[in-house]
């Protein structure tokens, strides 16, 4: 299974020799350690409760966010659009939002 960039692939069940799958595990942890920490702040932990690091085939780090319900999933979303625009309003604060 991998999208349309090859970016994904089947999750590691089956370990092969030579792959580093720990230093994409650790990668993972970071990423998902760091996300929890933001959806704890938020409040929204339980929201995402099959939060987990994983691995694919190849090795490389994936965080799984589990199973979600829509209205978690969209909150998420807007939450991602709404940093988003904070970001480009730093980049440019000379920019106006009334333009």
């Amino acid at each position: 299974m991998t999208d349309r960039h090859g970016v994904i692939a089947p999750r590691a069940e089956n370990l092969t020799a030579g792959v580093n799958y720990v230093r994409g595990w650790a990668e993972a942890r970071r990423g998902a350690e760091s996300l929890a920490e933001q959806l704890a702040a938020l409040g929204l932990e339980s929201d995402f409760p099959g939060l987990a690091a994983d691995v694919n085939v190849w090795g490389d780090g994936l965080v799984r966010l589990g199973t979600v319900r829509p209205d978690a999933a969209l909150l998420l979303a807007r939450l991602i659009e709404v940093g988003t625009a904070a970001q480009e309003r730093e980049a440019r604060p000379y920019m106006s939002t009334r333009n």
